[in-house]
């Protein structure tokens, strides 16, 4: 699909065709791409992007940035979609229309170590535009799409740059004295069953138990079975290329 796409300043595009512009923009990144890159592929079925970030902090600190995406995505959906459509967000990237799984979120850093500034910080982000046409409704509970939960008439390339619009708000709010302050309250209103048990989706396997919030670096409270409460930080979500 070609678009010209109408991004903020600093940021630029770049089509991928039908290779996975995640890959792509972690490439980019590791030749020393500038921050603001957006690299994206949209099928009828399905949307995939990837924004390159350059933070200026520890990694730990830095992956505030995977926050401010999800917060644009949330919003994006919000405004675009129906009100009655309820967009949540999972700690592990879960990406939820009413309830059900729609899209998530991929990360990937360099280099990895939480304690220093990494040289890059890669986002990436796909959703369902539409279901398989041989899935009946009700068939698939927990998996869903755009266009399952009345958002099918919402373009995939203005969706793109609404995402862009709001997650570069989002960013540049993490640049104020309170800026993380702000995000963890409005994060923490659309997260995915904090207060509940979960199962959280990581590289290394999944980790299940009851979600009891977040520290300063939203990284994961968890309370398994054994009583023990486990501080999973917001890093471990990182993966390869």
């Amino acid at each position: 699909m070609s678009l010209a796409l109408q991004l903020p300043p600093l940021m630029r595009g770049l089509a991928t065709g039908p290779t996975d512009p995640f890959k792509v923009a972690c490439g980019e990144a590791e030749q020393g791409t500038d921050a603001g890159l957006l690299t994206w592929s949209i099928t009828p079925d399905r949307l995939r992007a990837a924004l390159v970030l350059a933070p200026e902090a520890p990694l730990e600190e830095a992956m505030a940035g995977y926050i401010a995406c999800s917060l644009g995505i949330q919003n994006a959906l919000g405004a675009m979609g129906p009100p009655e459509v309820a967009v949540h967000l999972g700690w592990d990237g879960e990406i939820r229309l009413n309830g059900a799984r729609c899209g998530a979120f991929k990360l990937a850093a360099s280099p990895r170590d939480p304690r220093h500034e990494p040289d890059w910080l890669v986002v990436g982000l796909s959703l369902t535009l539409r279901l398989s046409d041989d899935v009946e409704p009700g068939e698939t509970p927990d998996r869903t799409s755009l266009r399952q939960e009345g958002c099918g008439e919402i373009g995939a390339g203005d969706l793109l740059e609404a995402w862009a619009r709001y997650s570069m708000l989002w960013l540049s709010e993490l640049e104020r004295p309170d800026g993380r302050a702000v995000l963890h309250r409005e994060w923490e209103g659309l997260v995915w069953k904090q207060g509940g048990n979960i199962t959280a989706s990581l590289p290394d396997g999944p980790k299940t138990g009851h979600f009891l919030g977040v520290d300063e670096n939203f990284g994961l409270l968890l309370k398994q079975d054994d009583g023990q409460t486990r501080l999973i930080p917001l890093s471990a979500l990182l993966g390869g290329d």
